[in-house]
Formats: structure tokens, sequence, C-alpha cells
């Protein structure tokens, strides 16, 4: 099988990472997000579009991702942080912006997915679909919602393997806006991830690729932490 990757929000840090990544170890990359990153590689395939527009991924992106035939493993990493404030002063609205974005564009992504041949799918998660930290609303939700749904599709789409795998904390623009703009004395989760381990964007893409090379330890719709294994 031809090693194809498919790698969501491509344009930024951790897809840019996983894309760099895969392109030095001689993979094809297939890359979608809104803004082509600045790469120069004959390996290296561009899609724009916009996947937050959920009414258009099915119309738009179905022909295309079913021209590509074989692929190894998919990465879901296109996803929005969202306003860090109370749970109480978050509207509705607000929340359905992050779960367009984080939950619904990857059912849409997954139901064109399942009529293709995949190896893996990787759902990039978050250690914040477990914890109930202050401040954190919409992502929780969304990311817990995102584990969940990985593990239905698990039961359906039985010739892959799908997993949601938290890759632990990343040097990204989504944490600077964390580790740099959010007060830690009203939100104080953040503090602990000022404090922790932060990963460069290539050592996570690294830690991921290690996940998929030991990818038969783990059972089919499982949300795995980087940080556990």
């Amino acid at each position: 099988m031809e090693k194809n990757i498919l790698i969501t929000g491509c344009s930024s840090g951790l897809g840019l990472a996983l894309t760099n990544y895969y392109l030095d170890e001689g993979y094809k990359v297939f890359g979608i997000s809104r803004n082509k990153p600045k790469i120069e590689n004959e390996n290296f395939y561009f899609k724009s579009f916009d996947l937050s527009k959920i009414e258009t991924i099915k119309k738009g992106l179905s022909n295309y991702l079913y021209s590509l035939e074989n692929i190894y493993t998919v990465y879901l990493n296109a996803g929005m942080l969202g306003d860090i404030k109370e749970m109480g002063k978050l509207s509705i609205a607000e929340i359905q912006e992050v779960t367009n974005l984080n939950v619904y564009a990857n059912k849409e992504l997954l139901d064109i997915l399942s009529n293709i041949k995949v190896e893996n799918i990787i759902a990039i998660s978050s250690g914040a679909a477990k914890n109930g930290s202050k401040g954190w609303g919409a992502y929780s939700l969304s990311k817990a919602s995102l584990n969940m749904l990985v593990n239905l599709y698990s039961k359906e789409m039985t010739n892959t393997k799908l997993l949601s795998v938290a890759p632990g904390v990343i040097e990204t623009p989504m944490t600077d806006i964390i580790r740099f703009e959010v007060d830690d004395n009203i939100y104080t989760s953040a503090k602990v991830l000022k404090q922790g381990e932060i990963q460069q964007p290539l050592d996570a893409a690294a830690r991921l690729d290690n996940v998929v090379k030991q990818i038969d330890r783990f059972e089919s719709g499982e949300f795995i932490d980087v940080r556990n294994i």
C-alpha cells in the first residue's frame, strides 16, 4: 500500500509539523486547510478548503478524497480553541462555533473516509476532553464529543483503526494564547499548563508517529494520551 498521509489543518502548529515530518520521512502528504503552508516539496499536495463551513464538506471534498484511493494514515487535526471564559458567560453560539469545527467537520470527513481504504485515522484530541477545567468549556465539550465520535465510528469502520489521541502540550499559536494572554490567577489550569512540559511541534509529530507505529497495541475507538504511553 502506498504510504499516503492525509492531514487537516496543515498550515500551522501541529498540522504543519506533521506535514514536514512525514515529507522528511518520504511519504506523500495530502494537506487540507484554508491557507497553503510555505512548503516546496514534490510529495506535498495541497487542497484549500475551509472546514468550518461544514455544510459544504461533502460536496466540496468527496470527489477529492475518493481520488486518493489508498491512505495509510489520516490526521484529523484541524480545530480551534475558542474563548477561554466561564461557562455562565459562554453563549451557545460560541460553543457551536467550536463544535462545528472540532466535531461536526470531522463527522462529515469520517462519512467520506468510510468509503475509502484507510488503514489508520488519528483524531487529535486533548487532555481537556477528560479534565473539566474552568474556562475551557467549549473546547472541553468539543473534544469529549470528538472522543465519542471516534468511538462510535470505530464500530462501523471495522477495516480501519481509529484513535483519539491527546498529543500533550505543544508550542503552537493555540497554546500561545493560553500561556501569554490568559490570567492564570482566574484560570488556574493555565498556570499548570505554563509550568508543565511544552513540546516543540516536530517532537510532538514524532510522538504521534510513534503511536501509529505501535497502533496494534490499542483498541480501535480508544482515547489515549501520549504522556501515558
